[in-house]
């Protein structure tokens, strides 16, 4: 069994040091580690060079590409990708010790075709489970990905997860449409189509330690600057979402919301697009005011 981590990067090099530590003390040294970089104007594709001339037992790779935003890089990363399993780990972000070690006798046991993969957590430094563990459910069940980002009937206070995914499955997945000036944002598109068609099993237990980074795409204020930089691309987005039958009415509400003011941002049509016309329309005033508050971002 052998796994592909990739990590989309722009401009982290100093925090890249740390996953690359991380990389180095695997208890299972059979992976390749991919950065993607993402367009990036410091030095790491520098730091990356002298890391490829240390002694490690890992594969390390390199790809350059120019600025093209987050799934960008996913989509890049899966050109270059040729082993049995991948997953991604952000730039500020890293793997715990026997993460590959662990996700590799986990999949010996459990996995199969059946499945795009394995569906774990990640913690804070501290130990700290992001969300908690999945409630009800063990390590080795079968999970459906739409029950918690689509039909919400697994709800936890915090949605961060890490999926490994097949990577023969993660190539089916097409990426979002890309708007001339605009960067793609969402990885979860590409997960959410596979969600469509495989289910995931549960590790239920974390791999990665995460760390939110102050004007990151977590933080809110980047998000509601980012719905103005990129407004076709997270209309497309709400679009996608509107998309599922068994979208609960209280999320088509919120998706419709946002999908109005983007597409006002974007000066794009809005109701003849909406999958959901009638509940658009409604919610017209909603989405001017929402786009309203936007403009100040703008």
């Amino acid at each position: 069994m052998t796994i592909t981590v990739f990590t989309p990067t722009y401009n982290r090099a100093k925090l890249l040091e740390r996953s690359y530590q991380a990389m180095r003390r695997q208890t299972n040294q059979n992976f390749v580690w991919l950065i993607v970089d993402d367009g990036s104007s410091d030095n790491t594709k520098d730091i990356v060079e002298i890391w490829a001339n240390e002694k490690h037992d890992f594969q390390l790779k390199y790809v350059y590409k120019e600025n093209g935003g987050l799934q960008s890089g996913y989509v890049e990363a899966l050109k270059h990708i040729e082993t049995d399993l991948c997953f991604c780990v952000d730039s500020d972000d890293y793997l715990l010790d026997d993460a590959i070690e662990r996700i590799s006798k986990f999949w010996d046991e459990h996995g199969s075709e059946k499945y795009a993969g394995i569906l774990a957590l990640d913690q804070f430094s501290d130990g700290n489970i992001l969300g908690g563990m999945f409630p009800g459910l063990k390590s080795g069940d079968e999970i459906d990905l739409l029950d918690i980002d689509i039909r919400k009937r697994i709800v936890r206070p915090m949605a961060d997860r890490m999926l490994v995914i097949r990577t023969e499955v993660y190539k089916t997945a097409k990426s979002a449409k890309c708007y001339p000036g605009e960067r793609t944002i969402n990885a979860t598109y590409l997960h959410l189509q596979i969600a469509q068609r495989w289910k995931f099993i549960l590790l239920n237990e974390p791999i990665c330690v995460v760390e939110y980074q102050t004007g990151g795409r977590s933080d809110f204020s980047h998000r509601l600057k980012d719905y103005c930089r990129v407004p076709n691309t997270y209309a497309d987005w709400r679009l996608f979402k509107l998309g599922f039958k068994d979208l609960p009415f209280k999320e088509k509400c919120i998706q419709n919301i946002h999908y109005i003011a983007e597409c006002i941002l974007a000066r794009r049509r809005i109701i003849k697009d909406s999958p959901t016309k009638a509940l658009t329309v409604v919610l017209f005033p909603a989405g001017t005011f929402l786009y309203l508050y936007l403009k100040k971002y703008k």
